[in-house]
């Protein structure tokens, strides 16, 4: 893939990603340099010091520690972790605004939340420590994309209470970038300051940047032609052949980056541009381990389960085996051999869908229209009940080219694929082109529309 074409005024980028190479070695960190018994006495110093930080500042953590009996001084190994209880989202929503915090509130230098669209919003405070900490791991991740100093960055996250935007931003400064803070919204504009700015990398929503492709080729743009190098893409799930479909229409290379506001935003775990095998958590911050969503039980590496992070280096907010309801499994390092692997996030325990005793996570939908050519990736669940029994329906667009007689077959092999591949029937509609919502964000895939 050449990844864009040359600059038309005569002035070189700066060395890019567009290779796939691996930053040089100059470019890595301390934390980049650890060996792998390095990087676990290294845990092992700030994961005692965080149980003890968290234990003497939060009064949830020193109730919750007390009834499970272990104290700080118990974690003598990392294995012992496992005998702490675990945080939940609810805790934070528990004990709002400023319940969690484990330093005083002059100390705090920003706050974010998220939404409260489900309920209470969750709170969470960062003290100039953690500000710098944030940008430190924003910055690795860019680098390991493939972000050099001197390269623009388009930044289409949202700004405000949501860490995405201002995440990315400070992370994208502190690499040596230079910042388009687009934020999200104004599609057309987006084009135009891409069209007209020329940045090499764009951070932003897979969901996001399948609209702003459709508004290039709405303009009458190839996006295959413009400046853009690199994307980074995070804040919901996206699959193989999603980074195919971004790839091939783009011609750029598509990787992925993970972070919670919980355990920090962006920048928890970063997919490398040189192997594009899964997301290397950033270790010496964040502590993973996968756990059995039902049992609680700390899986060993390789199985899949639930995503569980320990903060080893936060002040404001420590989260303690911070329950994420991500699904996902660790693995070897291999681009950063000292960092676990994370695979790509297959759902989220709070999205799956039980459908007649089947566990279906959009995901798996996404995978099978992929595969058909007639339909494009905008696409939506609806869940529906008929008599006694919950039926899912698969709204999804036809491309703009496909002919009218494509849209039965479409359904047809949308509905086989489905049917194959996870196990469940569904009905299919084929909808026009542009008439389902588009995102500016992180989409909602899912429409319950049962009763009760």
């Amino acid at each position: 893939m050449s990844g864009g074409t040359a600059d038309p005024g005569g002035t070189a980028a700066p060395e890019a990603a567009r290779l796939g190479e691996a930053p040089p070695a100059g470019l890595l960190d301390a934390g980049e340099r650890m060996t792998r018994e390095e990087l676990r006495a290294h845990q092992l110093k700030h994961l005692r010091a965080t149980l003890r930080h968290a234990y003497d500042n939060v009064e949830l953590y020193r109730r919750r520690f007390d009834a499970a009996g272990v104290a700080p001084e118990d974690c003598r190994t990392l294995a012992d972790l496992a005998r702490f209880p675990f945080t939940t989202k609810a805790d934070l929503r528990d004990t709002y605004p400023f319940g969690m915090f484990a330093v005083p509130k002059e100390k705090v230098r920003r706050i974010h939340a998220s939404s409260g669209t489900t309920g209470r919003p969750t709170v969470v405070g960062y003290t100039e420590h953690d500000l710098d900490v944030w940008a430190d791991v924003v910055a690795r991740s860019i680098r390991a994309a493939g972000g050099r100093p001197g390269h623009t960055v388009h930044i289409a996250y949202g700004y405000g209470l949501f860490t995405g935007g201002l995440g990315a931003h400070a992370g994208a400064e502190r690499a040596g970038c230079t910042v388009v803070p687009a934020s999200g919204g104004m599609t057309a504009r987006q084009v135009r300051l891409i069209q007209d700015l020329r940045p090499e990398i764009i951070m932003v929503t897979p969901s996001y940047l399948l609209t702003l492709l459709d508004e290039f080729e709405r303009q009458g743009v190839d996006p295959r032609t413009t400046s853009l190098r690199v994307g980074i893409f995070g804040a919901e799930p996206w699959t193989e052949e999603m980074r195919a479909e971004i790839e091939r229409r783009m011609d750029l290379h598509a990787v992925d980056i993970y972070g919670l506001s919980e355990v920090m935003g962006p920048g928890v775990a970063q997919e490398c541009v040189e192997t594009k095998d899964g997301l290397h958590i950033w270790e010496d911050h964040f502590y993973p381990e996968v756990v059995d969503p039902l049992a609680d039980d700390v899986l060993p590496d390789g199985e899949s389960g639930e995503l569980v992070f320990t903060t080893l280096t936060k002040e404001a907010l420590p989260v303690i085996r911070y329950r994420t309801r991500d699904l996902t499994r660790l693995l070897p390092g291999t681009a950063r051999p000292a960092f676990r692997r994370m695979a790509r996030v297959t759902g989220r325990c709070d999205d799956m869908i039980i459908l007649r005793g089947v566990n279906v996570f959009p995901t798996q939908i996404e995978e099978v229209l992929l595969r058909v050519p007639a339909v494009a990736p905008h696409f939506q669940l609806r869940l529906t009940r008929r008599g006694r029994l919950d039926q899912l329906t698969v709204r999804v667009e036809a491309r703009p080219d496909a002919a009218p007689e494509q849209r039965d077959a479409a359904a047809a092999a949308i509905a086989r694929g489905v049917k194959d591949g996870v196990g469940v029937s569904v009905d299919v509609e084929v909808v026009d082109p542009y008439s389902l919502e588009r995102s500016v964000g992180k989409i909602r895939r899912i429409a319950d529309l049962r009763e009760g």
